[in-house]
């Protein structure tokens, strides 16, 4: 019996300024889907937020189901799939928070544009600290 194949979901985002920029859904899901053959991994969701802006998820319907499908547990997902951090958002405490939520779950971020998959080992309860501090500053 061969071995079970880490099961993702995939995210993609855009504002319209991007698709100019060269990081349409399509070129953005194209790499991702690139990453799951090459990595054997099973997509298991697409979640798409065309148009949105990453500085709030308010409004961002297609992240919070994602969010929603991994507190779940529906798929049994391992991992979540982004282009690149900026897709996944531009706010630095809503881009923690999700990563704790993802994390308690056994699920984590992995950026498959720049070459880096630190956030799959990064140390949240120290970046957690760290925000909750930057915020009493403020």
């Amino acid at each position: 019996m061969g071995k079970e194949k880490p099961k993702v979901y995939l995210y993609t985002r855009v504002s319209t300024s991007m698709q100019i920029d060269g990081y349409s859904l399509d070129a953005q899901k194209s790499r991702m889907k690139a990453f799951c053959e090459f990595n054997d991994c099973e997509i298991s969701g697409e979640y798409e937020d065309a148009g949105k802006s990453g500085k709030s998820i308010e409004g961002r319907v297609a992240l919070n189901n994602m969010m929603e499908d991994i507190k779940s547990e529906k798929d049994d997902v391992s991992f979540v799939l982004v282009f690149k951090l900026s897709r996944f958002g531009r706010n630095a405490a809503d881009v923690l928070n999700s990563l704790q939520i993802m994390q308690d779950f056994g699920v984590n971020l992995i950026c498959v544009e720049g070459g880096t998959e630190a956030l799959l080992h990064m140390d949240m309860p120290f970046l957690m600290e760290n925000l909750k501090s930057t915020r009493r500053k403020l």
